[in-house]
């Protein structure tokens, strides 16, 4: 769990080997007297710290509440098929990662990791419903006692890599910093299909903070147990 509360860079840690050589470069440029180049080299230099800004986030003390595990927008909600669910269905959440949205991913769910699994593929829009099947992936699946919950970190045309940050056997806080998607992406979040969802297509959400769904957190058969 995350309880360190020292001073840090908002920042992600993923982003400082894209942001130093270009910070280098931008001194550099100044120092041979090329104004141009350097003032083009500054201006990307922020572009890129811009897109790897990693603000804190407080998850909102609701029980049962499954937060969103990325800034972006809801492209679709859907019901899908998914072996690793009881009933072989999943509810899917959708969600697009724009240049301009923060790309740290973070834990719905304080869980246990149960399994990250890395698939190679191709790099389609994101947006489009076949980066689901085809796209390159990072698939995490999280369990908190009867609850599963599966993310996936899909590439896009731009993101060309996926970066996780947990490993199987970590015990995750809700809202923890499980990973990063660089240059555009997409996240889907797989639930229980009773979950009760509480976000709309095309509507804004913040990582770690914005409720997805609410699911009960008695297990669905608990009332016919003796």
């Amino acid at each position: 769990m995350e309880t360190d509360k020292r001073f840090r860079l908002p920042i992600a840690s993923g982003g400082w080997q894209f942001i130093l050589p270009l910070a280098v470069l931008t001194v550099v440029l100044f120092l041979v007297g090329w104004k141009v180049g350097g003032v083009v080299a500054a201006g990307a230099t922020l572009l890129v710290l811009y897109f790897f800004r990693d603000p804190e986030r407080k998850p909102p003390r609701i029980v049962g509440a499954i937060v969103s595990p990325a800034d972006g927008r809801v492209t679709a909600i859907d019901e899908v098929e998914h072996g690793d669910f009881p009933n072989g269905r999943a509810r899917r959440i959708s969600i697009f990662l724009s240049l301009f949205n923060v790309h740290v991913n973070r834990s719905p769910v304080e869980a246990r990791v149960v399994s990250v699994e890395y698939r190679p593929g191709r790099f389609r829009n994101a947006m489009s419903e076949a980066s689901a099947r085809e796209n390159e992936r990072n698939t995490i699946h999280l369990r908190n006692g009867f609850l599963g919950v599966y993310i996936d970190q899909i590439a896009g045309i731009l993101a060309r890599r996926v970066v996780c940050c947990c490993q199987r056997g970590d015990t995750v806080a809700q809202g923890q910093r499980i990973g990063l998607i660089r240059f555009g992406s997409r996240v889907d979040t797989f639930l229980p299909t009773e979950a009760d969802v509480r976000v709309k297509r095309g509507m804004k959400v913040r990582g770690g903070e914005t409720v997805l769904a609410i699911l009960n957190p008695t297990p669905p058969d608990a009332a016919k147990r003796p």
